[in-house]
């Protein structure tokens, strides 16, 4: 059985997440190198940076644009943070702002004590 990958990937997808999760790996590489932050605090940056974006709802149309070229880096925890908060307040109201976040980034936290050197 042949299969043609042309039908089952849509490179033009696969081009937008490489590139935007490649431009958002440079801008950490660029502040390594050219700031003397360290990189507890560019993570902590990408993450905030994320989670501002994601509750202004600028950081929607990337995820539409690029997938997981914007969901998976750094940036993409901190929007999956605020969605997660927006989503829950609508639910549960006040509170839901500080269950939301925790319960959309579960898998997140499962995921990183999963798969690191534990």
């Amino acid at each position: 059985m042949d299969i043609n990958w042309a039908n089952v990937f849509d490179f033009s997808m696969l081009l937008k997440c490489f590139i935007t999760g490649g431009l958002i790996c440079i801008i950490g590489q660029i502040l390594i190198d050219k700031t003397k932050l360290t990189s507890a605090r560019i993570l902590v940056i990408f993450v905030t940076a994320g989670c501002i974006l994601g509750g202004l709802g600028i950081y929607q149309h990337l995820v539409d644009f690029a997938g997981a070229g914007a969901t998976v880096p750094l940036t993409g925890f901190g929007y999956n943070l605020a969605k997660g908060a927006i989503e829950a307040v609508k639910e549960f109201g006040l509170v839901g702002a500080f269950i939301g976040g925790v319960k959309a980034a579960a898998r997140w936290n499962c995921s990183s004590c999963i798969f690191s050197d534990i």
